[in-house]
């Protein structure tokens, strides 16, 4: 029997073109998309297809020209520019291919800078990046600089730094595309067990098919459309 999932992300009729006359561009069609929180997303699609620009009107850097977004029963799309960047803060974090580390941080400073900068004391700051290195494996390595991690030690210091607000919507753009297959696989695996939460939803953008078997659900996009969305049948991967 399934359990009933709460919805996470609702999108009705978002489209979102660049330029305007004969140099507009549209980029989204008439999107329509549906995520229930708990799950691990993958969004894929070749190149160009719109993923970036559907990620980032997600999370409020973009504003869709027509189109309503409801995120954890939020209507960001009639916020005030003031307010996305507020619910952004508090409820979205990110995790890119590039680790985006700062070379001359210990680990432990790189994960607590987005509380340093949204002034928390350094003391409170400093106690809850040890908590969430912890999560992520790394206590060893509180004290070591980026330059000394693997590219999967930095991976983890990534997500550590992004989930530090303990965000609802966490995105993840390529994050094993530069790791070797199996350092990919633990990372994929962390990801899963931080997925599986009734108030969070973990969206990855990959071209990685070696990470597909981790996706509870695939929503395919092509040409600025979304095409599909379908719980993962694991046994056919």
């Amino acid at each position: 029997m399934e359990t009933t999932q709460k919805t996470a992300i609702t999108l009705n009729g978002i489209e979102k073109s660049f330029g305007k006359g004969d140099a507009r561009n549209q980029i989204l069609y008439d999107v329509n998309l549906d995520l229930p929180s708990g799950e691990l997303v993958l969004l894929v699609g070749p190149s160009g297809c719109g993923k970036t620009t559907l990620i980032s009107i997600l999370a409020g850097i973009l504003n869709p020209d027509i189109g309503e977004i409801n995120l954890f029963n939020n209507r960001i799309d009639q916020f005030t520019d003031e307010e996305k960047t507020e619910f952004r803060k508090q409820n979205v974090g990110f995790i890119f291919q590039q680790f985006n580390l700062i070379p001359t941080l210990s680990v432990l400073e790189n994960v607590a800078i987005p509380l340093l900068i949204n002034e928390w004391n350094k003391d409170k700051a400093i106690e809850k990046a040890i908590e969430v290195v912890k999560l992520v494996g790394l206590e060893s390595r509180m004290n070591f600089f980026p330059n000394q991690l693997s590219g999967g030690q930095q991976q983890r210091v990534a997500i550590a730094r992004a989930l530090i607000r303990e965000p609802k919507l966490l995105i993840c753009d390529e994050p094993t595309a530069s790791l070797d297959g199996p350092t990919g696989q633990q990372v994929m695996e962390m990801l899963k067990k931080l997925s599986v939460k009734d108030d969070r939803c973990v969206i990855i953008v990959t071209h990685d098919s070696r990470i597909f078997k981790y996706g509870d659900r695939m929503v395919r996009m092509e040409d600025g459309k979304i095409i599909s969305n379908e719980r993962t049948n694991k046994e056919i991967l």
